[in-house]
């Protein structure tokens, strides 16, 4: 789906992110992660590049991802719901090649570009967990945005996710030059202080996006002028510790958990598989 309005009415993604509270954007790793977060009733859902490249049984941040991005748009397609998703640092240095990448996670089936693909993407300015120049990251955002207009480029700044130049100034630096590329949004991961949220959201003309922070509710980030908020890794790394959990207690005590029932996921899986066709 694109950023526009939806033809069911509901609010098109960029618009999503100026609402009375922030976009809580649940992070999918697959078709049926995705399934239940739109079967909850999040709007838009976006996709985590951990929890892809781990179930490839790679490490994050490696590029393992970009052929799995491709398919797994493809797959999200046709779910009633946005989409955005995480492309690393757009798996290249050039940034035509990012462009062309990002055209082909927007284009339809058919290859045309007629609503059906994602309706945004994640671009982080490190590589190998190591900042790069801004200057080569504003001028990938710039790419996407002249070949994709529709699609919203929420750019990624790893200062203080690394520990890199971790302060207001060098972060509002790479923001700056992101937004003035065309960036729709900016992501601080790691930035945590309440004064820190305050000031880069006050200073950043783009909506601001953060990962959740303990004790801070959405309501509480959108206080602080936090317009989105990813869950990244999370919902996949609690999926994985809630899995042993279970194992371990029926090889334990036998009392196991609550689950979603299984026809509720296979009435899911019924229903996606009779609208992918």
């Amino acid at each position: 789906m694109t950023s526009a309005t939806s033809p069911t009415g509901r609010p098109g993604f960029r618009e999503l992110h100026h609402q009375r509270l922030p976009l809580v954007l649940p992070n999918a790793w697959d078709v049926p992660s995705a399934l239940a977060f739109a079967d909850a009733g999040f709007a838009a859902v976006g996709t985590t590049s951990f929890g892809v490249a781990s179930g490839l049984g790679r490490p994050d941040g490696g590029g393992a991802t970009r052929g799995a991005n491709l398919a797994l748009a493809r797959a999200l397609a046709p779910l009633p719901v946005h989409v955005s998703v995480d492309i690393e640092d757009g798996y290249s240095d050039d940034p035509d090649e990012v462009a062309a990448y990002v055209w082909a996670l927007a284009a339809s089936r058919d290859g045309s570009q007629t609503g059906t693909g994602v309706a945004g993407v994640n671009i982080e300015d490190s590589t190998a967990e190591t900042l790069v120049d801004p200057a080569t990251h504003a001028a990938k955002v710039a790419a996407v945005k002249a070949r994709c207009p529709e699609v919203f480029v929420n750019a990624r700044i790893d200062t203080y996710w690394l520990d890199q130049d971790a302060g207001i100034a060098p972060t509002l630096d790479r923001a700056a030059r992101y937004v003035d590329a065309g960036a729709d949004g900016v992501f601080v991961p790691g930035a945590t202080d309440p004064a820190v949220l305050r000031e880069l959201a006050a200073a950043v003309p783009v909506p601001l996006n953060v990962l959740p922070i303990p004790a801070l509710s959405a309501a509480d980030l959108g206080e602080l002028g936090v317009r989105r908020v990813s869950t990244g890794s999370l919902p996949y790394r609690a999926a994985l510790h809630a899995a042993v959990r279970v194992a371990e207690a029926v090889r334990g005590t036998g009392t196991v958990p609550e689950a979603t029932p299984y026809p509720e996921l296979q009435a899911r899986l019924i229903d996606y598989a009779s609208r992918r066709g």
